[in-house]
């Protein structure tokens, strides 16, 4: 039989635990229509991509077909982007990354996720309805929607004041 003292500490942690997922779920929910209204800005990205972009590297300028197949996922509080580049029928680009928006920092968080194994953790921000996400602090990277409705994206690198071009991207919306 449970004492009356028994019975008082269960009643209290129960109450508390009830309390606690109460707090927790309104926090969530907040939280949630935060990072929807976020994550809804990002609209012009969703969808199936496909078309043709350069890059500059150590032996010049080099050509490639892209693909991005981007969509909302987990209740439209992130965006899944994946990636994929093809040069002369090989593979120079293929990556996966998770844009989510964070509350506490007041920006959008873009994690880039590679075949090697390699991650990392980006800032990202709207500015003008263009995304830019920056791998570096003298890097960054601008994708938006042009005036045909094409995925746009340039890739830059700054020296000084001045940003340099490396990198271009034009796709159009697979219907």
């Amino acid at each position: 039989m449970l004492t009356k003292k028994t019975n008082m500490k269960i009643y209290l942690v129960v109450t508390l635990t009830f309390l606690t997922s109460i707090v927790g779920f309104s926090q969530t929910s907040e939280t949630d229509s935060i990072s929807k209204a976020k994550i809804k800005e990002l609209q012009f990205m969703v969808g199936n991509w496909k078309g043709t972009g350069w890059m500059m590297g150590r032996h010049g300028k080099s050509e490639f077909d892209q693909t991005e197949r981007i969509e909302f996922k987990l209740d439209s509080t992130a965006v899944l982007i994946e990636g994929k580049g093809l040069s002369k029928g090989k593979v120079v680009h293929n990556a996966l990354a998770i844009l989510t928006y964070d509350k506490i920092k007041g920006n959008y968080v873009f994690r880039s996720y590679l075949p090697s194994g390699l991650n990392a953790e980006f800032k990202a921000e709207i500015i003008e309805n263009k995304l830019y996400w920056y791998p570096t602090e003298n890097t960054r990277y601008i994708i938006w929607q042009n005036e045909k409705e094409q995925w746009y994206e340039t890739g830059e690198y700054k020296i000084g004041q001045n940003w340099n071009q490396f990198f271009e991207m034009t796709l159009d919306r697979e219907k």
